[in-house]
Parts: structure tokens; sequence; C-alpha cells
């Protein structure tokens, strides 16, 4: 019985070292001192982050199962990565447009990338670091369709966009003031209309067109006009007042200047043939205030 309760002791003894190896092996390789329990993606930063993103932006910010693709999507990784988040600390929280205010005004998200465009009446409620890329508005038309080549060309026709968006309103009220506006709550709902007949153009910017665009079953069958008509600088929301604004700044630029950004850029969208305009990108983040 001596001999037994030895033998236990023994390899007990053995196991407890094996262990204390094991997890020697796997902190030497880290410089955020993570325990071992910790995935190899967790930041230094402790929780987690909520980021609100579009679900439905191919290209952009889009779910497929539980998988998050895009170019907001990666900017907001490499962002939260700066701030000490790992990819596993992250929670992705679906934005609409029209509730991406109070997302944040509620403390249902900590920073929103959902092609957030920076305007003087949203930051009365919500401040904004960026911006981290600039886009410009443009239509999306059926491929046979040589009626459209810009705004002007919408009295009197059938447009859609999304309700919240800033796209529609700057159409009635700057170009065509007789255009019949169909709002849905996505820009997929959009492309269904159009490629449908029931409306003759699809509006906001270029980049999240030129996404929808290079979805498999949108190919050949609605075009880009290619004639940008405003400048959409996509900024990061936060709740007003929030104090992580200046670091948010700090990572953009840091990212446009070790290449990330343009690496991004051309993997999430460089398939649709999509430039982004060399005049305005890559844009230099704005002071924080």
């Amino acid at each position: 019985m001596r001999t037994g309760r030895l033998f236990t002791a023994m390899a007990a003894a053995a196991m407890l070292t094996l262990a204390g190896c094991s997890s020697s092996d796997d902190d030497s390789g880290s410089d955020s001192g993570s325990t071992p329990e910790a995935s190899e993606s967790s930041g230094g930063a402790e929780g987690t982050i909520r980021i609100g993103i579009k679900f439905d932006q191919p290209g952009l910010g889009f779910k497929d199962g539980n998988e998050y693709t895009g170019f907001d999507v990666d900017v907001a990784k490499y962002v939260a990565g700066e701030l000490g988040y790992g990819e596993d600390q992250i929670e992705f929280v679906q934005s609409p447009s029209a509730q991406r205010e109070n997302l944040l005004q509620t403390g249902q998200v900590d920073m929103i990338f959902a092609t957030y465009s920076i305007t003087d009446k949203r930051k009365e409620v919500i401040s904004f670091a960026g911006p981290y890329f600039v886009a410009g508005q443009d239509l999306l038309v059926a491929a046979d369709d040589d009626s459209i080549t810009g705004p002007e060309d919408l009295e009197g026709k059938n447009l859609c966009s999304v309700t919240g968006s800033t796209s529609a309103e700057r159409i009635k009220n700057e170009y065509a003031t007789g255009t019949n506006l169909l709002q849905q709550p996505g820009y997929a709902e959009c492309v269904t209309a159009l490629t449908a007949g029931q409306v003759d153009a699809v509006t906001t910017d270029d980049i999240i067109l030129a996404g929808l665009a290079a979805v498999p079953a949108n190919k050949g069958k609605v075009k880009v006009v290619g004639n940008p008509f405003s400048e959409e600088n996509y900024g990061v929301g936060l709740p007003k007042g929030s104090d992580k604004c200046e670091a948010i700044n700090t990572a953009i630029s840091k990212m446009i200047d070790d290449g990330t950004w343009k690496q991004l850029l051309a993997d999430n969208v460089g398939a649709s043939g999509y430039e982004a305009n060399a005049d305005l990108n890559p844009p230099e983040p704005a002071a924080c205030s």
C-alpha cells in the first residue's frame, strides 16, 4: 500500500512538472504575458470589445455563417489589435445605417466601422475618429441601361437606397427633386429590386456598389456608372467624447504607413476592378474634437 501511494505521488509530481514546462514554453513566444489558457490571438487588454459593422455589404462588412469579412472588418481588427484586443476578444454587432447613432448612445457597441460617413449632423450626438477611407457616391444600374450616366438623369426615375443613409437625401436635395425613392433596410434588397425592374438605380458609395456588383449572382446584370459625385469620409463611430479617438487615429496612421491599408483594400475589393480615388486616399485622420 505504501509503495502504491508513493508511485501515485511521484506520478502526480511528474505531471505537474511537465505542465509547468509546457506553460513556460507557451509564454516564451508571447510578448503579452498571456496565461496558458488564453489563445494566441488574445491581446493585452481585458474583456471584450463590441464593434459595429454591416452584415450585408460584400467586400466591406459581410457575415457568412460565423465568418466576418470585408475591408471594414479587417480595419476594425487591425485597430482593435493596436488597442490591445485580440481577434477572439472582438464581438461584432450588426449596425444598420438607421441604428448606428442609437447603438453608440446606448452603449450597445464601443465603436462602429460600417461605411460611416463623417457629417456635422452626426457629430452633434456622437464622435468620430479617422477617416480611414474616402469614397464617392455613385449609381448602380442595369447592365444594359445607358440612359443614366449621373444623378441629373434620375428625374422621374425610381431610386433605391437604405433607410438612414445620406445618399438618397443628397439626390433629392441637390440633383433630382422628382426622384421616386424606395428605401430598404439593406443594399442587397435594393439590388434585388433593381434586377427585378422595380427601380431604375441604386445609390450609395462607389466602393459599396463595386462589392455588390462583384457578387457572383449579380455579375453581368448590373454595373457601376463610374461617375462619383461626392466625398464620403469613412470614420470610426464612437460615443460622444470617447477617450479612444487619439489612439484609434494613431492606429489608422500606422496601418497606412506600414502598407497594411493598401493590402487590405486590395484583398477585399481588388477583384472587382475598383480603384480608390488616389487624390483622396489614403486619407489623413483628422484631429479629435
